[in-house]
């Protein structure tokens, strides 16, 4: 009996289990290094290093914390819990439907634990997406909406540092940063940097280009819509600013409880800075890139390191470790609930 041949698309067994083809798959597995998750890696581990080799200022700052004045870390902590009612506003104003208020408040403040989790603040726009999506908002605008979330809080935050500087420039030594009279010649050339990468890929990824185009006619139309209704637009844009002086309101709080010494508009600047440097590092929850950022940027505005170490350790426990259990189990209920 003659058996039949292989066909050249039904490789057999024996060449599909080869050694030579368990080895190129090793190999190109080898070769994929995850990039992206070595990228969020390093701040945690440049910050471990950073605390080793400056321990002493680390433990300096910890016991100012314990003599801290407990009043204004309270009022801090209460400041911390209006970020949730500011980014409720924001992402009000995203969209045409009325969001029911109670959830959409408890949703952002579950989604400040999710965004402990992923970079970038993906979780938050993934909790949030659920969230709309739940409340009926079709796939594509609810997308729409989160872009124009991001692009709002930027753009405010933006704004409102340079209004800042512009008022009081003496707040940042920025000639120590920039050498005088190259300030704007080295931001063009940044821009014109990303722009040309921007332009570049979505030259060469015809998929990624049909996708954007798609997603910006969308919010382009959606965002026109909602500058034509007051109630939308104050939302939008009051909430996008609110959201960096709440931040801001609890750095000052801390600052008031160690006695660091800095006017308030400074410490405003110094916050905005650090967290517009810190947004060009993905990491979960801004882990090990919040943290020396926003050390930098108050001894840049006069702060002694030690109170400024001090400053930033409890800054960043009121934001980030105080509210994690709490926004897990909001979380869970809203899981369990079927609102997301």
């Amino acid at each position: 009996m003659i058996s039949e041949p292989l066909s050249e698309s039904e490789p057999s067994s024996e060449v599909a289990g080869a050694p030579g083809a368990k080895g190129r798959r090793a190999s190109s597995g080898l070769g994929r290094l995850p990039l992206r998750q070595l990228m969020c890696v390093v701040p945690f581990a440049l910050l471990a290093y950073w605390t080793v080799e400056n321990w002493s200022v680390v433990s300096s700052g910890v016991g100012l914390l314990k003599d801290a004045h407990p009043g204004w870390l309270v009022l801090g902590g209460i400041v911390t819990g209006l970020w949730s009612v500011a980014s409720s506003f924001v992402r009000q104003g995203t969209v045409v439907e009325r969001l029911p208020a109670g959830r959409l408040v408890a949703t952002q403040f579950a989604a400040g634990s999710a965004n402990q989790l992923l970079p970038a603040g993906i979780g938050a726009h993934l909790v949030t997406l659920r969230f709309l999506r739940g409340c009926g908002v079709p796939l594509d605008r609810s997308t729409a909406a989160l872009g124009l979330y991001s692009l709002v809080k930027g753009v405010a935050r933006a704004g409102l540092l340079l209004a800042l500087v512009l008022v009081f420039p003496e707040a940042l030594e920025l000639p120590t940063l920039v050498p005088p009279g190259q300030a704007v010649l080295v931001g063009a050339l940044v821009l014109a940097v990303v722009a040309a990468a921007v332009t570049v890929l979505l030259l060469v990824a015809r998929r990624l280009r049909k996708g954007v185009v798609r997603f910006l006619r969308t919010a382009l139309l959606d965002a026109r819509t909602l500058h034509r209704m007051p109630a939308r637009t104050a939302a939008l844009w009051g909430g996008a600013l609110a959201f960096p002086l709440l931040q801001s309101g609890v750095l000052i709080c801390v600052a008031a409880a160690v006695g660091l010494g800095v006017p308030w508009p400074h410490l405003v600047i110094a916050y905005l800075t650090a967290s517009i440097a810190a947004g060009l590092v993905p990491t979960p929850g801004g882990i090990g890139s919040v943290e020396p950022a926003l050390a930098f940027a108050l001894v840049m505005v006069g702060a002694p390191l030690v109170v400024a170490t001090a400053t930033v350790i409890g800054f960043r426990f009121l934001t980030v470790w105080l509210p994690l259990l709490p926004g897990v189990a909001v979380l869970a209920l809203l899981v369990r609930r079927r609102v997301l």
